[in-house]
């Protein structure tokens, strides 16, 4: 970050929290005069490394501005699309090593999902952005490398993992979802078990969330129990491939913990009872290992 931008985050930081104490009719008046610029500037810094700026000031902000409609259906289209970009949601996608990028992702993501909640109901995207918005949404789930949870009391929380299934959960849940798009969001559910860590901030719950939103349009109950037994039949070419290393176990253990939990999910919807069945039949196998 230079020393600009840094600047520049201490001014919206003092901007953002004016417009939050303002009360309503004091907000609107400001909206009015700075609508754009203050929309721009909140985009600029969406994934600032400050916690504070980030997550409890700008995205706070957002999603209040965006709940009381003062951003015109004109303006929410192409912020959207704009979320979906390399310079935002892909940010630095391809590099390996953990960067202050992942804010920018995971920001991205929950900007887009309070985006495709407020789209079901003011449908400002049109049927091609829509196709695109839930491709690219499957698309970054499964790209994703950057499994962090709570980084520190500055920088607070990345989170991309949870984000993202939130993200999908927004996207299933849409009027205009279809699916197609389904079997990529399974894969990205099934790819997050494999990324080298253990999760410890309840991601998958976040994950179960997805099927649970998958169940309540009536996806098809034998293509999620095909898809149970694939995560599964993983563990077993793996161990018969590579053996039984590190990155076996923490996929295991992650496997396991979402497994556990969205039997219960499934009990609890009393709904699809042969996927529990067969759910628990494997929860049972695997913990002999």
């Amino acid at each position: 970050m230079t020393i600009t931008d840094l600047i520049g985050g201490i001014f919206l930081l003092q901007q953002l929290q004016q417009v939050l104490a303002m009360n309503e009719e004091e907000r609107q008046v400001y909206m009015q005069a700075h609508e754009e610029q203050l929309l721009t500037n909140m985009v600029k810094h969406i994934g600032d490394p400050s916690s504070t700026l980030r997550d409890q000031t700008n995205y706070r902000l957002f999603v209040e501005l965006l709940s009381a409609n003062y951003w015109t259906a004109e303006r929410l289209r192409p912020l959207t699309m704009q979320l979906i970009d390399d310079e935002h949601l892909f940010l630095h996608i391809q590099d390996r090593e953990a960067t202050e990028a992942v804010f920018t992702r995971s920001f991205s993501a929950l900007w887009l999902t309070a985006l495709l909640h407020a789209d079901a109901q003011l449908r400002f995207l049109q049927a091609d952005d829509l196709t695109v918005i839930f491709q690219e949404v499957a698309r970054y789930f499964i790209r994703e490398r950057d499994v962090r949870g709570y980084i520190d009391e500055e920088q607070g929380w990345a989170h991309s993992m949870a984000h993202v299934a939130d993200l999908c959960v927004a996207s299933i849940r849409h009027p205009q979802f279809e699916v197609r798009y389904a079997p990529m969001i399974l894969q990205g559910v099934k790819d997050a078990f494999w990324k080298g860590s253990v999760y410890i901030d309840d991601e998958e719950e976040r994950f179960v969330k997805v099927i649970e939103a998958l169940i309540a349009i009536d996806f098809p109950e034998e293509i999620l129990i095909e898809w149970v037994e694939q995560v599964f039949d993983k563990l077993e070419v793996y161990v018969y491939e590579a053996g039984y290393t590190k990155d076996w176990f923490k996929a295991r253990s992650n496997i396991m913990h979402f497994m556990k939990t969205m039997y219960f999910a499934v009990k609890f919807s009393n709904k699809y009872e042969q996927l529990r069945a067969v759910t628990s039949i494997l929860i049972q196998k695997w913990m002999k290992i």
